[in-house]
């Protein structure tokens, strides 16, 4: 069904009417919805992407067992310093993790990144910290909706979108409610903060509609712009109950000191934060190597242990030691060396692509020295590949002409208190696939045949 639904979908656009209307339909939507990133068109494709009805059900059941052991290891790092020490946080994040933010849950709103292949279904790495493209997402949803194409293709195809603000609200007012203790007596005002002048600044602003239309004041802010006194946290003059923090710590340590309201009003307990500074914890890329590694599997159910063995890669900290490898001892610097063509070296906390080295795209000589590098920054991974998903789509050039070209297909649900609400797909002609390297998203809907 997932084939012939995208050649029937290609067939469509064949019609050089049917597929001029939807392209300038697609680019009047994409300006006025705001979806730009940096300036660029976030969606520069003519489909979104489909995933079947029986496929998005076992993904969801996947990324929810999977989330249960992620919230084990946040329980077990609270406990016990040495799971802090393998995921590598520093100490002034430990004095962050340390602080409680009011609420159970490591990452009310988290994304998880994967592939989907007719064969495997498999996790990259986990945004904890502050997953962005949800509201993006929605507002493509609504454009590819409209388009002349996707209505046409409704006629044969059941479509269902997964439209994510809603869930994302929800989060935030159950958030604040379990750190209030009770039910709020007024709707909270909710400060969507990040730095001046970042490339989402356009995502910020969907949601304040969105909140604000469901009758819950919103402002965009920037933590300079914050004011911590007599016990509340302020921007100019407007008190705030709820920060739904966009602000990554490593955008915000370097300014910690001199800009401390937010950081006050937290530790205070006088806001609630989400997600807080607690969801570092599991944004490193260090999570994977603690899931995986025997030496941890006492946190786990069975359940979750399957989950694992078959949906996170091998994951390991690159250091001078030996470790397991499917129930064998190896030397781990040696098993990189040897092992270039499966495997890839990651920062343990960076974003958008960068310092990643990927094993099977280096000669020998480059490979040995990202390991040196690896092991002289003393805050990298080594993974295993992967198998990634490949699918051609209809990319729009910039001279408005349509170009079908194969495209790396990252599937990304979205998990809202540990259960997937939303998904939205990246594409790029590179190994990585995310839209700060230049990539671009498409929305994902769920089909199935009528």
């Amino acid at each position: 069904m997932f084939p012939e639904a995208v050649a029937r979908y290609h067939d469509l656009l064949a019609n050089p009417d049917l597929a001029e209307a939807s392209r300038a339909l697609l680019d009047e939507g994409l300006e006025n919805a705001k979806l730009i990133f940096g300036g660029r068109r976030l969606s520069p494709y003519l489909r979104p992407h489909f995933v079947s009805e029986t496929d998005f059900a076992r993904i969801c059941q996947v990324c929810e067992t999977v989330w249960s052991a992620i919230q084990k290891v946040k329980d077990a790092a609270v406990a016990d310093p040495s799971v802090v020490d393998d995921l590598g946080l520093t100490e002034i994040e430990r004095d962050l993790v340390s602080i409680d933010p009011g609420y159970a849950a490591v990452s009310p709103t988290s994304r998880l990144d994967s592939f989907l292949t007719k064969d495997a279904y498999s996790f990259v790495e986990l945004n904890g910290e502050s997953p962005a493209g949800i509201a993006y997402a929605d507002a493509a949803y609504d454009i590819f909706s409209s388009l002349p194409v996707m209505k046409e293709f409704a006629v044969d195809y059941n479509v269902r979108p997964l439209y994510g603000r809603r869930y994302m609200l929800d989060v935030l007012l159950s958030s604040y409610q379990e750190y209030l203790g009770r039910k709020p007596e007024r709707p909270p005002r909710i400060a969507i903060v990040d730095l001046a002048g970042v490339p989402t600044v356009k995502e910020f602003e969907l949601f304040r509609e969105f909140f604000e239309s469901a009758g819950y004041p919103s402002v965009i802010c920037t933590p300079q712009e914050l004011e911590f006194k007599n016990n509340r946290l302020s921007v100019s003059g407007q008190e705030i109950d709820i920060v739904y923090k966009r602000l990554l710590v490593n955008e915000y340590l370097p300014i910690i000191r001199e800009y401390p309201a937010l950081l006050d009003a937290y530790r205070a307990g006088a806001i609630c934060m989400v997600n807080s500074f607690r969801s570092k914890l599991i944004h490193k890329k260090a999570l994977f190597a603690v899931l995986t590694n025997p030496r941890h599997a006492g946190l786990f159910s069975e359940k979750e242990l399957e989950a694992i063995r078959s949906h996170v890669p091998w994951t390991r900290s690159v250091r001078h030691e030996h470790t397991d490898y499917f129930g064998r001892s190896v030397d781990l610097l040696e098993f990189i060396r040897s092992n270039s063509e499966r495997l890839v070296l990651k920062p343990n906390d960076d974003y958008g692509g960068q310092g990643i080295t990927i094993g099977w795209n280096v000669d020998e000589a480059g490979w040995n020295h990202a390991i040196q590098d690896a092991l002289a920054n003393g805050d990298y991974l080594v993974q295993e590949r992967v198998p990634t998903a490949r699918e051609t789509f209809p990319a729009l050039t910039d001279d408005g002409r349509i170009e079908f070209a194969e495209q790396l297909v990252d599937l990304d649900p979205l998990l809202f208190n540990g259960k997937v609400g939303s998904a939205f797909t990246r594409l790029s002609f590179t190994e990585l696939a995310n839209v700060s390297s230049g990539g671009g998203m498409v929305p994902t809907y769920i089909i199935s045949q009528k």
